[in-house]
């Protein structure tokens, strides 16, 4: 007699078989990839041994493409040498302006959407570039586990909004690897330093990496691993670090600026080299020559700290924030996990320690934590850990919602609600006789859709027409674990259904979210005036809607000659006040028009009644 074999949806049906799942770190400078093996989570070196992957690629004018270490060695093709795509993932071509890589690189001038790189190959998008990245991974993974992969999980920014979210899985999608999930940096993190096996606490994870900065608060209660609040910077890593170094070794040198980019290359790599040796050191030397240009000094960890000091004091910012997000105060934290190569440089550590008053976590390599949770995390979705209880909650880093009447926005999803998360709310109609809406998703913290960023727009259609209000519309978010929107209506009587992937252009700018957040807290006031205004002016002209429809119905059948000009000179009134701008004037003419169409309303609900009960005798309402 034949056996049926049975297994979990996503597990192994072979109980012995250990599924190939990694987890990778695709980084603005370095990207790495670990797996879980005999037991233990580590990053999968190279055949020379080396574990991080320099995030390069070349393309060269007969398309061969070369990636990581060999990338970066190749001189004299600096264009067609890209590095840091990652902070183009999920950007427009507007976003290009003032930025690090319009200076070092050129752009294709007919791409009006994505900004393509202009290299010998032919153009290329950031989404491609990262993608050459993730299948070298992939083909090392592969070659050093000794089978195919089954999927990957692979860590992102906790502030990569949906577009930048989006290009990742897309740049997967590039390179034939099968995303299990996108999490969180810090989360990530966390999962290395074993925080699934406490009972409860409170963490922070600073994660100061090469292009990115990011700050989370996560907890752990009964089993379940949730991310309080996030916050950070964008435009803020290494590579700032290395930069101003850079410029003070050209100003020592007495140069203005360096002519090529392998001059730029050169002094960068000493700043680095400097950067590097004064994490264990009080002083370093430093030889430049480049570009006929010689200088020889030295640089003291003092004089290091006094120019890197304002950048450090930028990532406490965000500390500040997150706290106050998540309602706590700085003694609740148990501890503090230092992420990212950055974290290296000892003012920056000394600043988080007096920050948060406790000693910072350095056990784990801050280069690899994020690739080694990945894997862990990577290791169970795959299914070989099927008792594993270990759930990860991270959370919206803005809040989602739709426009209504006025230009207003109506928050569904508020700001650092726990993914995944579905959430519905129920509108209604505005006019008689409407058998349509249009549904425009909004993302931010403001209270006008004017200051906010658009996602998406559909409509519904075809529910039967009714009065104004009588509609049952349920509209709902539903964020998936990738922090990923999908958005649907449904009219509850007809039960006619539409729904939207938000998948939104790539064109946010480098710190939006950070803009945005400060710009909801700086103008909190005259935006909630503004609200209320515009709510106003909504109600108003739900009332001139109704009187109008009312006066139309049958106004000359209840009204005298002098009370319909009485009604009409209050109309006209609201009107005017409406146009007026001042809420207290336009609710007041609200008021005066309701009270003088009070006998109106009387007569015209009398009649009604009167008419329901033509011909029946009062026993038959009993």
């Amino acid at each position: 007699m034949a056996l049926l074999q049975i297994a979990e949806p996503g597990e192994s049906q072979a109980p012995h078989q250990h599924r190939l799942a990694v987890g990778i770190d695709l980084g603005t400078t370095n990207s790495l990839v670990a797996a879980v093996r005999s037991g233990a989570s580590s990053v999968l070196p190279d055949a020379a041994g080396r574990r991080a992957l320099p995030s390069v690629v070349h393309y060269a004018d007969d398309k061969t493409v070369t990636v990581g270490n060999d990338a970066e060695a190749i001189v004299g093709d600096a264009l067609s040498t890209i590095r840091s795509a990652k902070r183009l993932m999920g950007k427009g071509a507007d976003d290009l302006a003032g930025s690090w890589l319009s200076e070092h690189y050129q752009f294709d001038a007919d791409s009006a959407s994505i900004p393509l790189f202009k290299t010998a190959a032919g153009p290329k998008s950031a989404i491609e570039v990262s993608a050459e990245i993730l299948y070298k991974l992939k083909v090392r993974a592969e070659e050093t586990l000794g089978g195919e992969l089954v999927g990957a999980v692979i860590t992102v920014p906790a502030y990569f909004d949906d577009a930048q979210r989006q290009a990742t899985k897309d740049a997967a999608a590039l390179s034939g690897l099968q995303v299990l999930r996108l999490l969180n940096e810090p989360t990530a993190a966390a999962v290395a330093y074993g925080l699934d096996t406490k009972d409860e606490g409170t963490v922070a994870i600073f994660d100061l990496g090469g292009g990115t900065f990011d700050i989370s608060l996560l907890k752990m209660q009964r089993g379940v691993f949730e991310v309080l609040a996030t916050a950070g910077d964008t435009a803020l890593g290494g590579d700032d670090i290395d930069n101003t170094v850079a410029a003070w070794i050209l100003q020592q040198a007495g140069i203005d600026a360096l002519a090529t980019e392998q001059g730029h290359s050169d002094v960068k790599a000493l700043a680095r080299a400097a950067k590097e040796a004064l994490s264990n050191s009080a002083q370093t030397s430093i030889e430049f020559a480049s570009e006929g240009h010689q200088w020889q000094g030295t640089l003291s960890l003092e004089a290091f700290n006094s120019l890197i000091e304002p950048l450090v004091q930028r990532t406490l910012a965000p500390c500040r924030q997150v706290i106050r997000d998540a309602q706590i105060n700085r003694d609740d934290i148990n501890a503090v996990v230092m992420v990212g190569g950055s974290t290296r440089v000892p003012l920056v550590r000394e600043k988080v320690s007096e920050f948060f008053r406790q000693d910072v976590l350095t056990d784990i390599d801050p280069d690899e934590v994020v690739a080694i949770g990945a894997a862990i995390q990577a290791d169970v979705l795959a299914g070989n850990k099927p008792d594993n209880d270990l759930l990860l909650l991270d959370v919206t880093p803005l809040s989602l919602g739709l426009e209504t009447m006025g230009g207003l926005v109506e928050k569904v999803i508020p700001r650092n609600t726990t993914i995944p998360i579905a959430r519905g709310q129920e509108f209604t109609t505005y006019k008689d006789g409407q058998s349509a809406m249009a549904l425009h998703v909004l993302q931010g913290e403001r209270e006008m859709v004017s200051d906010c960023r658009s996602l998406a727009r559909f409509e519904l259609t075809g529910f039967p027409a009714r009065v104004a209000g009588a509609a049952r519309i349920q509209v709902l978010f539903q964020v998936d674990a990738d922090g990923l929107l999908t958005v649907s209506a449904l009219e509850k009587e007809s039960g006619v259904v539409a729904s939207i992937d938000v998948k939104p252009s790539y064109g946010l700018t480098d710190g939006e979210i950070e803009d945005m957040l400060r710009a909801s807290m700086e103008h909190a006031s005259e935006d909630m005036q503004a609200r209320a205004l515009a709510e106003q002016k909504v109600e108003a002209q739900r009332v001139l809607e109704a009187v109008h429809s009312a006066l139309d119905a049958d106004g000359d059948e209840h009204l005298n000659t002098e009370e319909r000009v009485a009604i009409d000179k209050l109309v006209v009134g609201l009107r005017e006040r409406i146009d007026s701008g001042d809420r207290n004037e336009i609710q007041n003419a609200v008021h005066a028009l309701e009270a003088g169409s009070t006998n109106f309303v009387e007569r015209r609900m009398n009649a009604s009644v009167r008419k329901m009960m033509a011909g029946q005798s009062v026993g038959e309402f009993d």
